[in-house]
């Protein structure tokens, strides 16, 4: 779903043809944007009337076809963004993508996505550091060890987030 929100958020700021589209998300995230991501999930959200598509001649140039969000695909975003992302794989992406595009929730919103995160975060740290102290040693144990600091850092992140959230909301 993290694909999802970053391509209906970055619509919301300007209708883009599928490579500016790509490049945009790309510089925003970091992350490498195929094709074979973009262009199926682009074809669905136009085929769910959440996103428009409109061909655009070029001189001296294919023609290219420019997206732009409708409001379904705005209420889609939001009750995308708005809901926290499950522990799983994509877990970590989904939950950047939603602080990514906070500008398009409340703060009230935001705490429950970042409380949600940090209860999935605690659940990981607490489940590494009883099988790290489960080893007595050795390569496996220094691995969960290092497993478990990094998901303390990411709350500590966390919390720092959430303090300037309350803060700019005055709460």
């Amino acid at each position: 779903m993290w694909i999802e929100i970053l391509l209906l958020a970055e619509l919301t700021r300007r209708p883009l043809h599928g490579y500016e589209l790509r490049r945009e998300i790309e510089a925003a995230t970091g992350r490498n944007l195929s094709n074979d991501s973009l262009y199926p999930r682009l074809r669905r959200f136009v085929e769910a009337e959440s996103v428009l598509r409109r061909s655009e001649k070029v001189p001296g140039a294919p023609v290219r076809h420019v997206y732009s969000i409708t409001s379904t695909g705005r209420e889609a975003l939001h009750s995308m963004l708005a809901e926290p992302a499950e522990d799983g794989p994509d877990n970590q992406k989904e939950f950047l993508a939603r602080v990514l595009h906070f500008d398009l929730l409340t703060a009230s919103e935001r705490l429950r996505i970042l409380d949600a995160q940090d209860v999935v975060l605690e659940s990981r740290r607490a489940h590494v550091a009883g099988l790290a102290q489960a080893r007595a040693g050795g390569w496996s144990r220094r691995v969960l060890e290092y497993g478990a600091a990094r998901l303390d850092v990411d709350r500590q992140w966390l919390a720092q987030v959430r303090a300037d959230v309350i803060a700019q909301s005055g709460e």
